[in-house]
């Protein structure tokens, strides 16, 4: 069976975002998908296996910043 060619849009994902690929093959796809991130250096790259408008496939993803922001109203100190 040829190979799919995928266009993997992780240099274009910044931190939070994510992308599907349909398939059947998950476990395949999921070591290829993770493989491109790393060469398009992307260390924090995930993905989860999901069915999105009924079809089967992975959902790759940027890990969201560990500690948001805070807002300008909180970075005070309380007193």
């Amino acid at each position: 069976m040829p190979k799919l060619k995928i266009r993997w849009p992780w240099h274009k994902l910044e931190k939070g975002q994510g992308f599907f690929v349909p398939c059947l093959d998950t476990e395949a796809l999921r070591v290829e998908g993770l493989d491109k991130a790393l060469e398009a250096r992307i260390f924090n790259a995930q993905c989860i296996v999901c069915i999105k408008n009924g079809r089967i496939g992975l959902w790759f993803y940027r890990k969201p910043p560990s500690n948001p922001e805070r807002s300008s109203a909180s970075s005070g100190p309380s007193v």
